[in-house]
């Protein structure tokens, strides 16, 4: 199975609220039509940024059918249909193949903190149910438990699991996987300031938050490390990485959601039990998206 269009940037796309709470579609298509303008080489819809949590499953349904129908082809769709219940992550990357998903992400279940036999199970039975391109989601900050490098390298031998989206922040773990891995099996970062590090490993990419703000720098800082031209990457690392960092100041995706909020393309509502950031920040941001020429 080619992996290769998974590989680059990919953006956790946020999804834009209306005062009344319900899903924004007319801002939702504007930053697609936004992203793919960028340069973007991948959409994810349904993550952990696009606030998935508070979507109700008809929602989530209704989010992925309108980024497939809206992007057209123009770009690799992945989904996100992770769930700590191995038959609800089913039914969610079944329904994903159907709508023309081009992939899924599914991350590891949280809450259950399964043994890492679990992990593979659960992966395996998903990966099983469809013939879709199944890309991992290891995020033991939020899960509360880590996918092993054994068990992630275990799961690469299933074809249609084609890579893993690393967010451990361990960087042993993450080398481990690259050193090991099979050919074709991508490694892509799920930490925007340390993607530099996983691509100098021989990472694939990165699936990004600060996306959101700045896809094509982004783009151009991991296709720079591609062409070979370190020194440009890391410029453009180095400029990024206030931004990056400060993505994360309060929950994601409150700051990511706020700064795009701030450049004009989508109004900053959230749903409980987020809530809007804080107004000292708000205002630290402010002044790292003026310096960076966005506002």
């Amino acid at each position: 199975m080619d992996s290769s269009r998974f590989r680059g940037t990919t953006v956790a796309l946020i999804t834009p609220f209306l005062s009344n709470g319900n899903v924004d579609e007319t801002a939702y298509k504007n930053l697609l039509d936004w992203q793919i303008e960028q340069g973007t080489d991948v959409i994810l819809t349904c993550g952990t940024t696009g606030e998935s949590a508070t979507l109700s499953h008809e929602e989530h349904e209704k989010v992925i059918e309108i980024t497939i129908q809206h992007v057209n082809g123009r770009v690799p769709v992945l989904c996100g249909t992770g769930s700590n219940s191995t038959s609800e992550a089913i039914s969610l990357t079944q329904f994903a193949e159907k709508a023309g998903a081009d992939g899924i992400l599914s991350v590891g279940p949280y809450y259950n903190k399964p043994p890492q036999e679990g992990f593979y199970q659960h992966f395996k039975a998903i990966a099983e149910s469809v013939s879709l391109p199944v890309i991992i989601y290891n995020v033991p900050g939020r899960t509360g438990s880590n996918i092993a490098a054994q068990t992630t390298l275990r799961l690469a031998d299933i074809p249609n699991i084609i890579g893993i989206k690393e967010a451990s922040g361990n960087l042993s773990q993450i080398m481990a996987i690259i050193k090991d891995r099979p050919k074709g099996f991508l490694v892509l970062s799920g930490d925007d300031s340390i993607t530099l590090p996983i691509l100098s490993f021989g990472g694939d990419g990165v699936i990004s938050v600060v996306a959101n703000e700045v896809p094509a720098m982004l783009h151009e800082m991991v296709h720079s490390t591609f062409a070979g031209n370190w020194d440009r990457a890391r410029e453009l690392h180095n400029k990024l990485l206030p931004l990056m960092e400060f993505n994360f100041v309060e929950s994601n995706p409150i700051p990511v959601k706020t700064a795009v909020a701030l450049m004009g393309k989508v109004e900053d509502h959230f749903r409980l039990p987020l809530v809007n950031m804080t107004e000292a920040n708000k205002q630290k941001m402010k002044d790292i998206l003026k310096e960076l020429g966005l506002i």
